[in-house]
């Protein structure tokens, strides 16, 4: 049973795997702080001094002025803005993701690509009567002297 984890473990595929999640996770990470730290913040300025992190509907009674306040109260919230971030940051990372594929892609098209070299022209020939390899243009064979017809 352990040869047989070691064999799926140490595939190709399941490393690749590997770092594709932990790529993806600080990827993730980098992109929630890009949208709550700066996209977010310019945005709500834009939308009349809005924080979104503060964009909630109350289901209870009782009045709460900011969304910490209510969480701290344990009233029953419906998130919006909480909800709006995770949208926009799950576009973005999406975007991202897609990209990164689509570069990869490319660079694998590239090198999958096989150059097409067309082979070189022959600069010799070989003499009919003594085997002889000579000059492609030559008319007489230097070394048996046996005339040669040119061919067209």
């Amino acid at each position: 049973m352990w040869n047989e984890f070691k064999k799926f473990a140490l595939r190709s595929s399941m490393i690749d795997l590997a770092v594709g999640v932990i790529i993806g996770g600080a990827v993730g990470k980098v992109i929630t702080s890009f949208v709550n730290d700066i996209l977010m913040p310019p945005i709500g300025l834009l939308l009349g001094r809005v924080n979104f992190t503060n964009l909630y509907i109350n289901l209870g009674r009782t009045k709460y002025p900011t969304f910490d306040m209510a969480q701290t109260a344990g009233a029953p919230t419906i998130n919006i803005g909480l909800f709006l971030n995770a949208v926009i940051d799950f576009f973005l990372i999406s975007v991202v993701i897609f990209v990164m594929v689509r570069a990869m892609n490319r660079l694998r098209e590239m090198t999958e690509k096989k150059i097409v070299v067309a082979p070189p022209t022959p600069t010799t020939k070989v003499c009919p009567f003594c085997k002889s390899e000579i000059s492609i243009d030559a008319t007489r064979c230097p070394h048996c002297t046996s005339e040669l017809t040119v061919e067209k």
